[in-house]
């Protein structure tokens, strides 16, 4: 299907508009929509909040059906078709006498999936579908992963010596990085629907773990246009159950009403919140491994409308994520420090005894934050096990 250079300039514009919502629309997805007429564009929206209008919809909202008659519709994801928290999408361009959709991709969500676009042509709606789809697919990773896989995008973030460590043989790590790079992540948690961590980082940090809006970085990737900003569920693996009511008063960690999911043995005994924010979750353990089930944990992600999933830890967890498969994504932030020989390897991996064992990465995204780096990294390995 052929497609004018006006039609990938609008739809690049609706990409962009829906990048606006990234830090607001879970459990839905990112959506931007452009109304065209006449080569020049009369209106335009996105998807801001998960309840509030949809893209079309704030798109067409200072729109009259005259102005609206013949034009054309730019939609980054298929328009819905069911009645949910707000009516049909599809709907609403049909009411407005939309001419013609160009639609990036379908919704892979089964409520949807392909019974809007269905809907449009059987109104007498021009549909065209596959317009920059991999650039519209970029910007709902979490979502795309929550439908097609029932499990979050997973991201692992690590920060390294040039020597390769992530602490020194005391303990101590503040502050391998720059305040750019960690003004980075700060906008990394804020586009994650969770933070994923442990009691024993929790309590050696004092972390909070909260998304510190005054550092955020809009400046790179993203565009700065904001609707909002969202504080991601905290989740702590707490295999001792070391965070009890009376630590808890004394942890930065709790110091909001942001909500709290303590991870606990499934054989341990749940004790009972004290806190409205706080509660506790059972995850099957093997002893014999101090782990927890990280893909049951997964699942329960995906039960819970968790898109993004944002791994902030100590190095034994994400080294067991990351030998485990369970990542999509990793950011290392590498700082120009020596650490010597006595520190922490910040991927303390395998070993592993053959080359097949060997985990396989691809470089997507190199950048410079003051003088450190952020390289990021997709999971080839999995990629690849999944297309045999």
């Amino acid at each position: 299907m052929s497609f004018s250079l006006a039609d990938h300039q609008f739809m690049a514009r609706a990409i962009n508009l829906a990048k606006s919502g990234r830090f607001s629309t879970s459990p839905n997805p990112n959506v931007g929509c452009v109304v065209v007429k006449d080569n020049q564009i009369i209106g335009e929206g996105w998807h801001q909040k998960a309840g509030s209008g949809h893209a079309e919809v704030n798109a067409l909202a200072n729109l009259t059906p005259e102005q609206t008659t013949d034009a054309t519709a730019y939609v980054t994801l298929e328009p819905c078709s069911h009645f949910g928290r707000t009516p049909p999408c599809a709907n609403r361009l049909i009411d407005a006498n939309i001419k013609r959709v160009v639609v990036a991709m379908l919704d892979p969500n089964p409520l949807v999936a392909g019974k809007g676009i269905l809907l449009l042509m059987q109104a007498g709606v021009d549909v065209k579908l596959g317009l920059l789809e991999d650039d519209a697919r970029a910007i709902n990773t979490g979502f795309l992963s929550r439908m097609e896989r029932k499990r979050p995008f997973v991201t692992v973030k690590m920060a390294s010596s040039l020597d390769g460590k992530s602490a020194l043989g005391n303990g101590q790590s503040k502050w391998i990085t720059s305040a750019q790079a960690r003004a980075d992540v700060q906008t990394y948690r804020a586009a994650s629907c969770a933070i994923l961590s442990t009691a024993k980082t929790v309590i050696a940090d004092n972390a909070k773990l909260n998304v510190r809006k005054e550092q955020l970085n809009f400046q790179y990737p993203f565009n700065d246009v904001v609707s909002e900003i969202r504080q991601p569920i905290k989740i702590i693996l707490d295999s001792r159950g070391e965070l009890d009511p009376k630590l808890q008063d004394k942890l930065a960690l709790f110091d909001d009403n942001t909500p709290i999911v303590i991870v606990r043995n499934d054989t341990d005994p749940m004790p009972e919140s004290q806190r409205t924010n706080v509660k506790y979750l059972q995850i099957p353990y093997d002893l014999t491994k101090g782990k927890f089930d990280i893909a049951r944990l997964l699942d329960w992600c995906g039960i819970n409308e968790i898109n993004n999933l944002w791994v902030e830890a100590g190095a034994t967890l994400a080294a067991y994520i990351i030998e485990q498969q369970l990542f999509d994504q990793l950011v290392v932030y590498i700082a120009p420090k020596i650490m010597g020989v006595n520190a922490q390897d910040v991927m303390p991996v395998g070993p592993f005894s053959s080359m097949e064992q060997v985990i396989d990465l691809q470089l997507k995204q190199l950048v410079q934050l003051g003088q450190d780096l952020r390289l990021s990294y997709v999971n080839n390995s999995k990629f690849k096990k999944s297309e045999e």
